[in-house]
């Protein structure tokens, strides 16, 4: 079954997602339910999405120590699908995006799906 596209490509914040995901070792994006998903190798790390009540968010696999904390911010929330699999999303347009924190909770979600070989190319990379 294919899936309508659910985005644009000038959809704001998605082309700096782009450049924030594509930057790590081995990324790639693959349009997964209409969307863009970012993976490490087979493996999503972050998805591009959003809901009526939430138009842009990222979609990422949450740090299990950290996703209490994240959720308690009101900037995120447990999004439809990947919510129960310990996914958070980070509403873009509740604040303004802070990229550097885009960025680390990217790189937290990468971490935890992404292979010994990519995770030390990243970590040599500095």
């Amino acid at each position: 079954m294919t899936h309508p596209r659910m985005y644009s490509d000038d959809d704001p914040y998605l082309a700096e997602l782009r450049r924030v995901c594509l930057a790590f070792p081995e990324a790639a994006e693959v349009e997964a339910w209409g969307r863009p998903t970012f993976r490490a190798g087979k493996k999503m790390f972050a998805l591009f999405g959003g809901d009526d009540e939430h138009p842009y968010a990222v979609i990422v696999k949450a740090d299990p120590a950290e996703r209490r904390a994240l959720l308690d911010d009101g900037r995120f929330y447990v999004p439809p699908y990947h919510g129960p699999s310990g996914w958070v999303a980070l509403d873009f347009t509740a604040a303004d995006v802070d990229w550097d924190e885009v960025r680390e909770l990217v790189d937290a979600s990468y971490r935890q799906v992404a292979l010994k070989r990519m995770l030390t190319a990243l970590d040599s990379a500095g």
